[in-house]
């Protein structure tokens, strides 16, 4: 009989489905956020990433906590929540990179890979001999990923780069934030480091184009990723708006320029968006909303009429959702037609049945922790599904097994590098 629910798992005997980066090894040297976020990606499309990680210290992430991950008995390990979001599947080896030992270590590995992640100041890693020129003469075929903050060249190239940085140098914060003329108003950062993982996943597009180019005509090559440039791309219809204008957009809070009522409005107990695309949505709104005179009102039959006098409908609405509360105003709108939605926070978020029924959170065994529930990848992929195979490692977790199975060292071999610092 055939399975009725196709959601449900696999019997343990089925054979697992390929991963579509399967035969992609990946060293990573990169740290924080934009680098690891393009090599979990790859990690769970099936590459096997190396985390190469300062020994006793290891990614700065490790120490941005609280909150931790918590073991059995509710205590709090080592392992920041941070670090958890972005290093899933990873295997974490610890490799002393300003040692001549470590150096020669990281090229022989490198040899062994397909793609290297690094994200180290323009021009340092050179003086390791671990820069793209350095590699490439060892393996042509190479294809090698730096992240910086402001890319390989121009005036910039040399300063540091930070997320938050860059939202305020990429126009980001000018068109985030309330209105300068209402309370509360100023520029405003995205409330995650969106800079930096959106960096991360056009890396990742930016990787698999390239083993694509090396798979056809076996030449790698260096990709130059500045989270600058990834900024100002993703302005998006707003750099597109200026450069077409010469008007440099401004800050609207939560509600839009060309559209009223297409904001939020605080309810009885918390707040709903409404996006009324139309006049007849407006109508069908304020209908629900018993105030059908505000559909009648002339100076808000037109969405053109509605811009224009937005000072005197706004309040006039906002007096008319406080009235109710979240659940009842989205039951009757939706009921009615109108585009709306609740402003969920992360709780809310992990409870909605949607996401429940995506499987979005995924619960993995975690050597300290026992279990952690972490994010699975949004990809879904249905002949080369991507596979949360690994929780992200303990520091230097699989430092001896790397280096037995991808450079053949012996027992002995790993034993003489520890005891000479180099791991």
């Amino acid at each position: 009989m055939p399975n009725e629910n196709p959601a449900s798992p696999a019997p343990p005997s089925a054979p697992a489905l390929p991963t579509a980066l399967g035969h992609i090894r990946v060293l990573d040297l990169s740290r924080v956020l934009a680098g690891p976020w393009c090599a979990q990606n790859l990690a769970d499309l099936g590459a096997d990433v190396i985390k190469i990680e300062r020994p006793l210290v290891g990614d700065d992430t490790r120490a941005w906590g609280p909150p931790y991950a918590r073991d059995a008995d509710g205590n709090n390990t080592s392992e920041a929540a941070y670090y958890l979001s972005a290093n899933r599947g990873k295997r974490s080896v610890t490799v002393d990179i300003a040692s001549a030992g470590g150096q020669a270590l990281l090229r022989e590995l490198a040899g062994q890979c397909d793609v290297v992640l690094e994200n180290f100041k323009v021009g340092h890693l050179k003086r390791y001999g671990l820069d793209y020129e350095t590699l490439r003469a060892l393996k042509p075929d190479l294809v090698y990923c730096s992240v910086t903050g402001f890319g390989q060249d121009g005036p910039y190239a040399h300063r540091p780069g930070y997320d938050f940085l860059i939202q305020g140098m990429g126009g980001l914060m000018s068109i985030t934030g309330e209105r300068d003329d209402l309370p509360g108003g100023g520029p405003q950062k995205a409330g995650v480091a969106i800079t930096d993982l959106m960096t991360g996943m056009y890396a990742t597009v930016a990787v698999l184009a390239a083993l694509t180019h090396r798979d056809r005509t076996g030449e790698g090559q260096h990709i130059d990723m500045a989270l600058l440039d990834v900024q100002v791309a993703m302005l998006a219809n707003m750099g597109s708006n200026y450069l077409n204008s010469g008007m440099p957009p401004k800050r609207m809070g939560n509600a839009h320029a060309n559209i009223v009522p297409y904001q939020t409005f605080a309810c009885a107990d918390g707040h709903i968006i409404v996006a009324t695309g139309n006049d007849s949505q407006y109508q069908k709104f304020v209908e629900v909303g018993a105030r059908p005179d505000l559909a009648a009102d002339p100076r808000f039959a037109t969405n053109p009429l509605r811009v224009r006098h937005r000072d005197i409908l706004v309040p006039l609405l906002a007096g008319m959702v406080a009235t109710r509360t979240r659940a009842e105003w989205i039951d009757q709108l939706e009921a009615a037609g109108v585009p709306c939605g609740p402003i969920n926070d992360i709780g809310d978020v992990f409870e909605n049945p949607q996401v429940k029924a995506r499987g979005v959170a995924i619960e993995m065994d975690h050597p300290s922790a026992g279990k952690v529930t972490l994010v699975r990848s949004p990809m879904k992929l249905s002949a080369t599904p991507t596979a949360a195979h690994r929780a992200p490692p303990l520091l230097g977790q699989h430092t001896d097994e790397v280096l037995r199975e991808v450079l053949g060292r012996s027992d002995a071999e790993i034993a003489q590098l520890r005891a000479g610092g180099v791991l």
